[in-house]
């Protein structure tokens, strides 16, 4: 029993080593004690990410009287599947590389060899194409002929932020995908899709639900600096370093509140959202003192949980 065992421990360790070499997932990697669940491969504490900028979008919408449930139930449903969609293209592509292949973070689908590659591509594809029919929908609703346009665009940079032979996720722009189209494209268009007008109020929500956004990127790759720079993964905290990336995160974080001094001049009711500094510095003082991978990931969980309630008070204060 116990050469048995030692022989299946030798079999993975060499699965794992055939893996590492060509930067490719291996069946062998099955016999690997981690097991990972399909909802703890969507990564659920990301999902605020997708919500934050439909609560924000539609609140601005309200300003004009023109909010509909129905289109905002789409808006949301499309920003999910995206979300969901990305998480999965992310955990196919690192995994097929060799870069999960000594993460500190949770284990993932395909790096732990729990699931086969293929169907964790399938299920992103699925998530996207899900996406895409929403979209169709949207657009058929609304008779805005330019949105399944933004759509392809929005699947196609999910897909090759780790995907296709030169990821841009790998090269440092990670934070900016993420600002543009979980931040200004979000936002604006779950409020134009609703208002059918471009307003600045839902410019300015953009800008501080695409900065939060991209702070959570950050603490995400501020814990991957080591095992990221090993695999060659050149993100944005890898090229500033430690203390630039920790920089970075702070100013992602606490920006946001600029923007909430700026809409309270005419929309007072919005100062409320300052007292979300209440989470927001002790999460600043976690990632610049953090020195485990746990810390990190409870960094991450508090900024995601930031970044909703920052859309649920500064909303308010556009409503009332």
């Amino acid at each position: 029993m116990t050469t048995k065992k030692h022989a299946k421990k030798q079999h993975a360790a060499a699965a794992r080593a055939r893996s590492k070499k060509t930067g490719r997932a291996t069946h062998s990697d099955s016999t690997r004690p981690t097991s990972v669940s399909w909802i703890h491969g969507a990564r659920l504490r990301t999902l605020p990410l997708a919500i934050a900028p439909v609560i924000l979008g539609s609140a601005v919408a309200q300003v004009t009287d023109s909010f509909n449930p129905l289109l905002a139930g789409l808006c949301l449903a499309l920003a999910l599947c995206l979300q969901i969609g990305v998480n999965f293209a992310n955990d196919y592509s690192d995994g097929v590389r060799g870069t999960d292949a000594h993460r500190v973070g949770p284990a993932r689908l395909t790096g732990s060899g729990s699931v086969a590659p293929s169907r964790v591509r399938g299920v992103a594809f699925a998530f996207f194409a899900l996406a895409g029919v929403i979209g169709i929908a949207l657009t058929v609703l609304t008779q805005i002929w330019w949105l399944p346009g933004v759509g392809v665009a929005a699947i196609l940079a999910a897909w090759f932020y780790t995907g296709g032979k030169r990821p841009y996720g790998y090269a440092g722009f990670g934070e900016l995908f993420v600002f543009v189209f979980f931040g200004l494209v979000a936002t604006i268009g779950t409020a134009y899709v609703q208002s059918h007008t471009f307003s600045l109020e839902a410019l300015v929500a953009a800008i501080g639900s695409g900065l939060l956004a991209c702070a959570v990127l950050m603490v995400n790759n501020i814990r991957d600096i080591e095992t990221d720079t090993r695999a060659g993964k050149k993100t944005l905290a890898v090229r500033l370093g430690l203390r630039g990336a920790v920089v970075t995160f702070i100013l992602f974080v606490m920006l946001p509140f600029v923007i909430v001094g700026l809409v309270g001049v005419l929309y007072p009711v919005a100062w409320i959202a300052f007292f979300l500094l209440l989470g927001a510095v002790p999460v600043c003082l976690i990632v610049a003192t953090a020195r485990s991978a746990r810390e990190y990931i409870l960094a991450l969980q508090l900024t995601s949980l930031l970044a909703a309630g920052y859309a649920i008070l500064l909303g308010l204060g556009f409503i009332i």
